[in-house]
């Protein structure tokens, strides 16, 4: 494939120097990408002549197929997307349809942007070149699939609908802070340095967390910089519904890490392996921590149990509108799951296995021009159960933003061991 996309690439650069040296015109982008095409043709078959002639068997249409479709995308990225992805400050692409492209940037700002494709049907047909190769396996994007997640090569998280919208849609969100530590966090106001070296010492103590707030809040942002303080000598193995976390793209943090993803189903509706398995599979890869991307379903169960059997230091996220309604959103997934956990078992294993809930939220923030703003607003720490899960609000929300001391911590002197006195806090 890289020979072949070697291949291609110099060709239609010498087209390109041809073109210039004459004085023609440069070419569109659509008559550039028909061009490449042709350049694809032309060296696959120049491939298939060679194999024959030494006697071995070309690929086969399929084959061909897929290998122009991997050089095409290997060729063009995503597309026109490309410069939004390539600008920094940009934090979220929604495109209702190939011309209705709507750019979200970090200072708050949102503009109306050009055109992503030429039709609908281009547009599609990105999708579904990026669906078949930017994974662990191919992923269908078709009327019989008509929904898509996935992550880009640069890390974005990319969320793509067809069939049950008049147009299709697709969503990426941006991962503007790929490679990030706490202190980064603490540097840019998400955290404060009381939280910072509280949330370390977490980690370092191996304490169960589960990371809760809404949507595009900055979840897997904080569980990213969580996971860069566990210690290098760790295996870590991480469970996704479509890769995100991307740790182990930096073996010089994370040097044994295996990443796993859900895979779907394929157009017979065999081969599906579900979170819950994963989950379950990993325990057995003899992980030092189990990190699940985002819980949003059945596999809680399985999570949970995973936390109460010796796999501590586990981290997780969670969609929920506060620290406290975390409790009620996984009793809820529980009741749904295989086990069918009634509330009362499912708040006990709750409370055998969460250590800190960490709830993070996004604000815009009026005192500096409407800047949107992400920080951590509360910290609780399940203490027991009794009924319900039974919780302290160590960490609260402050007038301004940002989290003061609001109760002590029952296990206070063990992250001393890690560096966090407690007793230098003032309690509000």
């Amino acid at each position: 494939m890289k020979r072949f996309r070697q291949e291609v690439g110099d060709r239609l650069a010498r087209q390109r120097r041809l073109d210039q040296a004459g004085g023609v015109a440069p070419m569109s982008a659509e008559d550039e990408r028909q061009f490449a095409r042709a350049l694809i043709a032309q060296v696959l078959e120049e491939f298939a002549r060679g194999e024959i002639g030494v006697g071995r068997t070309p690929p086969t249409a399929e084959e061909e197929e897929a290998l122009a479709a991997g050089v095409h995308a290997a060729l063009f990225g995503v597309g026109r997307l490309q410069p939004l992805l390539d600008d920094p400050e940009v934090e979220n692409i929604d495109v209702n349809g190939c011309d209705r492209v709507f750019v979200s940037y970090a200072d708050g700002r949102e503009v109306m942007g050009d055109p992503v494709a030429d039709s609908d049907e281009e547009l599609v047909e990105l999708i579904q070149i990026l669906a078949a190769y930017s994974g662990l396996s191919s992923r269908p994007f078709d009327t019989a699939n008509p929904q898509l997640d996935l992550r880009l090569p640069d890390g974005s998280r990319l969320s793509a609908v067809m069939d049950v919208t008049s147009r299709p849609a697709l969503s990426v969100r941006r991962a503007r802070l790929g490679k990030v530590f706490l202190s980064d966090l603490v540097g840019n106001g998400t955290v404060s340095p009381d939280l910072g070296r509280f949330l370390a010492a977490v980690v370092a103590a191996r304490k169960n967390v589960m990371i809760a707030g809404s949507t595009n809040a900055g979840k897997t942002t904080l569980l990213r910089a969580l996971a860069n303080e566990i210690p290098q000598h760790e295996r870590l193995i991480t469970v996704e519904r479509a890769l995100e976390l991307g740790l182990d793209q930096f073996p010089e943090l994370h040097p044994n890490v295996v990443a796993f993803e859900h895979r779907l189903p394929n157009s017979e509706g065999q081969g599906e392996i579900t979170m819950a398995e994963l989950v379950r599979r990993s325990l057995r890869m003899n992980p030092s921590r189990v990190i699940v991307g985002e819980v949003l379903g059945d596999e809680i169960v399985t999570m949970l149990n995973a936390m109460t059997q010796g796999n501590d230091g586990s981290l997780s996220t969670i969609h929920a509108n506060s620290s406290m309604e975390v409790f009620n959103r996984i009793s809820t997934y529980a009741l749904q799951a295989e086990e069918r956990l009634p509330i009362d078992a499912t708040h006990m294993l709750i409370a055998g296995a969460i250590d800190f809930v960490v709830f993070i939220e996004k604000r815009n923030d009026y005192h500096h021009g409407g800047r949107l703003r992400r920080f951590v607003s509360s910290v609780r720490e399940v203490t027991g159960v009794d009924g319900r899960v039974l919780s302290s609000e160590v960490f609260t929300a402050a007038p301004h933003g940002g989290v003061v001391p609001h109760a002590p911590i029952s296990c206070a002197d063990e992250l001393a061991h890690f560096g966090y006195d407690a007793a230098q806090e003032v309690w509000r």
